[in-house]
């Protein structure tokens, strides 16, 4: 999956986690950060990007006439095109910051595991060649559905969203370790605590 990204200081592990909405990746991503790992949220890298001031805030309002993020998923939602475009504009602008966070990251060495927390990994080549290890965290779709509901989110706009992430075996498909969340906090607990083990070991 690429070269190591620790720069001059080989030790630090790049880590690609990702996983369908709902099914807890950002909350492996807290546990991970409990034991010791940085984690950068992708997803927040991509507001920054488009934000006022961001590298490609002009960009996107020159083809959509708005960075607005609501207007921006209200256009890309429907239209596999405009998504398409946005993630033209975006993910290289993104690629670009993760360079940068990922070698102030080696310069540091503060820790040997870096976890990029990203929901599209599996979905085109964001961060391609900057991570070696992917980590997938799957959950049943009622499952994931239900969670959904319970923040906030309308089951017609959960069953859309989920419909327009790439499929499970997709994901599972990329990873080199799948981690089950579908039974709850404690089991989570002790997948994460068993993870770590693994991912310091190749750190």
């Amino acid at each position: 999956m690429g070269p190591p990204a620790g720069g001059d200081n080989p030790g630090v592990l790049v880590v690609g986690l990702t996983g369908g909405i709902g099914a807890g990746k950002s909350t492996l991503a807290g546990l991970l950060a409990a034991r010791g790992a940085e984690v950068v949220d992708v997803d927040a890298l991509g507001r920054e990007v488009i934000a006022p001031g961001g590298s490609a805030e002009e960009a996107v309002r020159a083809r959509f006439g708005t960075t607005d993020r609501a207007e921006l998923a209200r256009i890309v939602f429907s239209d596999p095109g405009a998504r398409g475009a946005l993630e033209g504009i975006s993910w290289p602008a993104i690629d670009r910051e993760l360079e940068k966070r990922l070698a102030a990251s080696s310069a540091d060495a503060a820790t040997d595991i870096v976890v990029l927390d990203m929901a599209v990994l599996a979905q085109g080549d964001l961060g391609k060649g900057l991570y070696q290890v992917v980590v997938t965290v799957e959950a049943p779709e009622e499952v994931r559905l239900e969670r959904l509901v319970a923040r906030g989110m309308s089951r017609d706009d959960a069953r859309n969203r989920m419909a327009s992430q790439v499929s499970e075996e997709r994901r599972r498909g990329l990873a080199d370790y799948a981690v089950d969340n579908d039974a709850g906090p404690a089991e989570l607990e002790r997948a994460a605590a068993g993870l770590w083990d693994a991912l310091a070991a190749r750190a």
